[in-house]
Parts: C-alpha cells; sequence; structure tokens
C-alpha cells in the first residue's frame, strides 16, 4: 500500500521552532515535487512551501525566511523546519508528495502557537 505518514507536530510558545517530516512508503518511485500546505479553520488550504526534484525550493511569502523545506530521497522524505513561529502559524499541516503516477496526501498534523 502506498502511502504517506506524517509527524512532528505540537505546541510550542511564539518564538519557537519546530521540524515537520513526512515518509513515503509502498513505492519504489522517486519523489518528484513535494510541498507543504497548510489550513487553518475557516481558511482555505494554501500552500507554504515546495521542493522539486531537482531541489529547487519556493515558499510563500508568510514564511520565507522562517521555514525551510528539505528532502532526503533515500528515505523518500520530506522535511519542514520552522522557526520564530507566530500565532498565525497554527494551523494542521499536509504534505504533499509526488512520486510517479501518484499523488499522496498526509494524514495532517496540528501546529499550535500559543503561550
Amino acid at each position: 500500500q502506498v502511502q504517506v505518514v506524517e509527524s512532528g507536530g505540537g505546541l510550542v510558545q511564539p518564538g519557537g521552532s519546530l521540524r515537520l517530516s513526512c515518509a513515503a512508503s509502498g513505492t519504489n518511485f522517486s519523489l518528484d515535487v513535494t510541498s507543504w500546505y497548510r489550513q487553518s479553520p475557516g481558511k482555505q488550504r494554501e500552500l507554504v512551501a515546495d521542493i522539486r526534484g531537482d531541489g529547487v525550493t519556493a515558499y510563500s511569502d508568510s514564511v520565507k525566511g522562517r521555514f525551510t523545506i528539505s528532502r532526503d530521497g533515500a528515505k523518500k522524505s520530506v522535511y519542514l523546519a520552522m522557526s520564530s513561529l507566530k500565532a498565525e502559524d497554527t494551523a494542521v499541516y499536509y504534505c504533499n508528495v509526488h512520486a510517479g503516477p501518484y499523488v499522496l496526501w498526509g494524514q495532517g498534523s496540528q501546529v499550535t502557537v500559543s503561550s
């Protein structure tokens, strides 16, 4: 079964850091473009960051300079390192993985930034 499993969400104080992980399994295809999205209550899901197959990255303006997307091709994993977190970063974060013919979504990780 091809699937993606996320980990690493939680509660953090403003200014703190968290690292999300997303691992694909059940496929021999290499990762193509992989992305992190987030969704807050009452808002549409928004693209936070993505990384292409050639390693080129892109970020939304709201997280640029604070978040870093990376991946480990051998582990079929993608990561989102988040620092200088703000209350407005509170959301459920989802990874989206393209691998061969598959387009996979993670189950979602709650990130809450609060004092």
